[in-house]
């Protein structure tokens, strides 16, 4: 299986297509690459496309100490520059996106455009953490139960798709991704939920930027992405009807139509 060595850890990747302009997919909390699987398929006949494992998520390494925004983000810097050698397309969805704002902002030569998806530039509202931290002390303890799986597939996803009965088998999928995570992601949850924000950073980010937002996402609201768009200069905002937190499994169609879109502007600078 494709790892490849960064600094204390090995990240768990795959690389598929052999198009000139290279897109990077980083997933977000809880979850794996599999998250992107249909956006894989879709572009990976006109681009060369990277997913990876955050590490101590999917098939990447543990690594030994604590987490934070800052390490995953220097993971990101090896990967890219080992796999890619030039500025890429940076696919971030929440987790991803936090790791993608900072990239952009701290390593601006290796990002050529960004795409942040179901993400926020700010600390995670106090309001939220009793609630994280309770499920993230049950993981800790006794793994990812039922009980925990079944509330955070109600944060991950819209009512909307969670009610309709034509997702039955996908609910049932993602169901068991969530069940299949180890007690040590209680490291990933840490580093999210007590993440710095990035509010002033962000201000200074140069590359062109598009920001989209499930309509019905409740981890990270649709007007945390509206502060996004007004920080970024020249960032374009779209609001994807029907989707959560997870907009590439709920609405695939929208988001590779968005994708495709965006990236076609580049084939044409060439």
């Amino acid at each position: 299986m494709p790892y490849l060595q960064a600094k204390d850890v090995k990240l768990y990747y795959v690389k598929e297509g052999i198009g000139e302009e290279i897109i990077v997919f980083s997933h977000g909390l809880l979850w794996s690459h599999k998250i992107f699987l249909d956006q894989i398929e879709f572009f990976k006949k006109e681009y060369t496309i990277i997913a990876y494992d955050h590490r101590g998520q999917g098939q990447s390494e543990v690594s030994d100490g604590t987490y934070d925004m800052d390490l995953l983000t220097e993971d990101a810097v090896e990967l890219i520059n080992q796999l890619a050698g030039k500025a890429v397309h940076f696919v971030g969805l929440s987790m991803g996106g936090f790791v993608g704002m900072r990239l952009a902002v701290r390593y601006p030569h290796l990002i050529k455009s960004l795409i942040l998806l179901e993400t926020s530039a700010n600390a995670e509202p106090v309001e939220n953490l009793p609630k994280y931290k309770l499920l993230n002390g049950v993981v800790r303890w006794f793994g990812v139960v039922p009980s925990v799986a079944k509330s955070v597939m109600k944060i991950m996803f819209a009512e909307s798709w969670l009610e309709n009965p034509k997702n039955k088998e996908l609910y049932k999928k993602w169901y068991n991704e969530l069940k299949s995570n180890k007690k040590s992601i209680t490291k990933s949850v840490d580093a999210v939920i007590y993440r710095k924000g990035v509010e002033e950073e962000i201000r200074s980010i140069k590359c062109p930027t598009m920001i989209l937002v499930g309509d019905e996402d409740v981890a990270t609201k649709p007007e945390k992405a509206k502060f996004i768009q007004m920080a970024i200069p020249n960032a374009t905002l779209h609001v994807v009807q029907g989707a959560g937190h997870s907009s590439t499994v709920e609405r695939p169609e929208q988001i590779n139509s968005r994708l495709s879109d965006w990236l076609q502007v580049f084939n044409f600078k060439k």
